[in-house]
């Protein structure tokens, strides 16, 4: 025997057509309660079928006679190979589908070439290599050039990296693969 809402004396019945849990919602609301002045909490508590549902909570809650424990041999479906290439192919394909941030790390990386290039021009001719000190201003400016464009293109990247952090968790969760074929994907990637 189900709990029947419908016993309760003063639930309007569901009209034909209507979405039954729509109904429900609207019949079992707070308001609903106070104006036929009834706890349908209490109502269920005191149901045979919440009662029935408390028996099958207790015996399913052991596991039958027998039975063993699941095992699965490994850990995800894919060996770790076949994980890498689907992370090589997704994060390829997210990289070419996203133009404007291929296009603003390609513009940028060569127009502070061509910006670096032009600043430090012929530093680092034989004919300008007179002291140790001229050695050390070619070296730094290298060292600042290699250090600029990769501070810009670290901060350009991690907006992407944001959202698909989301995505990573969410497929990683469903063993889908691991963390480190995903990191290698995108090391690979995004040099």
């Amino acid at each position: 025997m189900r709990l029947s809402i419908l016993a309760i004396e003063g639930v309007p019945k569901i009209k034909d057509g209507y979405n039954p849990a729509t109904w429900m919602l609207e019949v079992t609301s707070a308001g609903k309660e106070a104006n036929l002045k009834v706890n349908f909490t209490d109502v269920y508590k005191n149901s045979e079928l919440h009662r029935r549902n408390k028996q099958l909570i207790q015996e399913l809650s052991f596991p039958c006679q027998g039975s063993k424990d699941l095992h699965f041999d490994a850990q995800y479906s894919q060996t770790f190979v076949a994980q890498c290439i689907a992370c090589l192919w997704k994060q390829h394909l997210s990289y070419w589908r996203n133009t404007s941030y291929t296009a603003v790390r390609l513009l940028f990386t060569i127009m502070t070439g061509l910006l670096f290039g032009l600043i430090f021009w012929d530093v680092g001719l034989k004919s300008h290599r007179r002291k140790e000190q001229d050695l050390f201003n070619a070296m730094g400016s290298m060292y600042a050039a290699v250090t600029f464009i990769g501070v810009v293109n670290g901060a350009s990247v991690q907006p992407i990296v944001a959202i698909e952090r989301t995505v990573f968790y969410r497929e990683r969760a469903a063993g889908m693969y691991s963390a480190l074929p995903y990191a290698l994907a995108h090391v690979l990637l995004h040099r």
